[in-house]
């Protein structure tokens, strides 16, 4: 029987926890003020993060994420990006697997559509 695979995504600036199993970041840009040590990662993925171009058109507005969901899967698709995402499947398969981001609302960032991806 298949089980719902557990994959996380959480703020980096948030303490780590035990639940967490394999952190990785999945932000393009280092997180502002945070250390390697205080982030606590097991890597930083950030081949997998969105291009440059649609980071910054969506900008984090919520109206836009929808379509920045739309357009960042579109994205994955493309050799690089989902080499990225084929690794972080790979970590997830046996273990929990929590992805890491910068951003304040979490819920509507690259992390939550990897997630959504991996959980399948």
């Amino acid at each position: 029987m298949a089980h719902k695979k557990a994959v996380h995504v959480r703020r980096v600036y948030e303490d780590p926890t035990q639940a967490d199993g394999a952190r990785v970041l999945v932000d393009r840009i280092w997180p502002r003020g945070m250390t390697k040590e205080k982030a606590h990662l097991d890597e930083w993925c950030k081949q997998v993060a969105p291009s440059t171009e649609l980071r910054k058109w969506y900008s984090h507005d919520p109206e836009r994420f929808a379509e920045f969901r739309r357009r960042y899967r579109t994205e994955l698709k493309d050799p690089q990006h989902a080499d990225g995402l084929a690794h972080l499947r790979d970590l997830a398969k046996d273990r929990t697997l929590t992805l890491l981001t910068a951003t304040r609302h979490p819920e509507i960032s690259e992390a939550e559509v990897l997630a959504e991806l991996l959980r399948g």
